[in-house]
């Protein structure tokens, strides 16, 4: 062997067979179908052997591919008996250290719990409600298994998925602004704006947005927490950026209004993030579960009431 062959490259393989092709592979392991081929090609390297027939159609295995992954087979069964083992014994609750964002937890987050529930009834969820960048540095640190947060931070060794996104809106208390018509966002600077800081992954997605388009506000006043810029909005002490259905409630009775401008804000990208050396099968089921739940626009879990 020309170098160590890696539990994520057999478990590629093992997807690969089971499913029954690259492609289908790739949705699986949530990844890209060039990144499961690059994983068999550093397979094939590593192991000095072709574990797929090229000359056949569809993924069909060599007699030393098969030897191999029966290998991998039994690789990944070990590894969640491992797992099961670390984490108490195998009939005990499996547990999911998973850490979300504000928005997340009053929305769509229930959704993902019951269906987690529903497929693995046995399992202990802790969730970790914090800013995005604290739940990024606890990923980093270990602390958690999972994150769901803005596509602002990143790092080699962590694994990102597309889950969803969340469309803002500039919203102020009704009457705030003294016009009828579409503004330009840079008009905003007239009045105090309410943003998110750098603890907040959605803050530093928007405000670098507005400032690449040379958009600056002279008079902010800045928060992390949504549900605090929410409160500060509806008081009348300026003009923020909120998701529309996060607070459809109070616009609804009057007490915010959607102050719509030229040019639209971007879509805010949510992704699931966990650690490239903790392959297991439990968070690619997980990760599909998330993305199937994954609705910013239903009616949010709490009353902004």
């Amino acid at each position: 062997m020309n170098s160590r062959i890696t539990l994520k490259q057999m478990e590629t393989l093992y997807w690969i067979v089971e499913l029954g092709t690259f492609e289908r592979a790739a949705a699986r392991l949530c990844t890209t179908q060039s990144a499961v081929s690059k994983r068999i090609q550093e397979l094939e390297r590593c192991a000095d052997i072709e574990i797929f027939n090229r000359n056949q159609r569809g993924a069909k295995l060599t007699s030393h591919g098969e030897e191999l992954f029966e290998i991998a087979r039994q690789m990944l069964l070990l590894h969640d008996q491992i797992f099961e083992l670390v984490n108490g014994e195998a009939s005990q609750p499996r547990s999911l250290r998973i850490g979300i964002t504000e928005l997340v937890a009053a929305t769509w987050f229930p959704h993902l719990v019951f269906a987690i529930k529903e497929r693995f009834p046995k399992v202990r969820i802790d969730p970790t409600v914090a800013m995005a960048r604290d739940l990024f540095s606890s990923l980093e640190q270990d602390h958690l298994d999972l994150i769901i947060i803005p596509e602002t931070f990143s790092l080699p060794e962590f694994v990102t998925v597309p889950i969803s996104s969340v469309q803002n809106y500039w919203m102020a208390k009704k009457g705030f602004l003294k016009t009828n018509v579409p503004i330009r966002h840079r008009d905003l600077a007239e009045y105090t704006v309410l943003i998110q800081g750098d603890m907040s992954g959605s803050g530093v997605f928007l405000n670098k947005w507005l400032k690449n388009r040379g958009v600056v506000f002279p008079e902010t006043l800045v928060c992390d927490s949504m549900p605090a810029l929410l409160g500060l909005a509806v008081a009348g002490l300026g003009v923020t950026y909120l998701p529309y259905h996060f607070c459809r409630r109070l616009a609804e009775e009057g007490k915010l209004e959607v102050i719509e401008t030229e040019v639209p804000l971007p879509p805010v990208p949510y992704v699931a993030m966990y650690r490239e050396d903790r392959p297991h099968s439990f968070l690619q089921d997980v990760l599909q579960l998330a993305q199937s739940s994954a609705d910013f626009e239903s009616s949010p879990a709490i009353s902004l009431s």
